[in-house]
C-alpha cells in the first residue's frame, strides 16, 4: 500500500472511483454520474500544498482517494479542513480507509490543520465506524436533508480536534 499525491493521469480512475459512490447512494449527496472532464476543475483545485489530494495505490492501481478542502473559507477557520476520501469497491474492506485516516490525522498538523471536520450522509455506516474508530465525534446532524429517490437521510458533520 502507497499513499502518493495524486497526478493527471490518476483522474480517469478517480472520476471512476466517485461514480461508484454516487451509483451506492450511500456515500455523497451528487445523484448523477461525472465526466473526467467535469472532474477536472475538483482535481485543479487540490494541486497545491494547501488542500492535497492524495491516492493509495495497491497492487498496482489506484484504490482510493483522500483529500483536504478548506471547511469555510473565512479566516477565523483557517486552521480546520475538511477530509473526504473514497474507495474503489474492489478495494474495500482492505484497510485503505484506516490507512488514508491514519496518514489524514498525522499529515493534517504540518499543513497547518487543527481540527478534521467530516461531512456525510447518515446512511454511510462505513464512514461513520471509520471516524470513530479514529476518535471523530458527532459534532452536529441536519435531520432528513439529503433526499433520494429511495428516502432520505440525515448529513452529519463528524469532528476531531487535533490540538487541546
Amino acid at each position: 500500500m502507497n499513499i502518493r499525491l495524486a497526478v493527471q493521469s490518476d483522474l480517469p480512475m478517480l472520476t471512476d472511483i466517485y461514480n461508484q459512490a454516487i451509483i451506492r447512494k450511500t456515500c455523497t449527496a451528487d445523484t448523477e454520474v461525472f465526466t473526467v472532464d467535469q472532474r477536472q476543475p475538483w482535481f485543479d483545485a487540490h494541486q497545491n500544498t494547501q488542500y492535497p489530494l492524495y491516492v493509495c495505490e495497491e497492487d498496482g492501481q489506484v484504490a482510493g482517494y483522500l483529500y483536504f478542502t478548506a471547511y469555510r473559507p473565512r479566516k477565523a477557520m483557517i486552521k480546520t479542513a475538511e477530509i473526504s476520501y473514497y474507495l474503489h469497491q474492489d478495494f474495500q474492506g482492505r484497510g485503505i480507509g484506516s490507512a488514508f485516516m491514519a496518514f489524514a490525522i498525522e499529515t493534517a498538523p504540518s499543513l497547518g490543520f487543527h481540527t478534521l471536520i467530516a461531512i456525510l450522509l447518515g446512511i454511510n455506516e462505513a464512514s461513520t465506524g471509520l471516524l470513530k474508530k479514529f476518535g471523530f465525534e458527532e459534532w452536529g446532524r441536519m435531520p432528513g436533508i439529503a433526499e433520494f429517490d429511495h428516502g432520505v437521510s440525515d448529513h452529519l458533520y463528524y469532528g476531531l480536534k487535533l490540538t487541546k
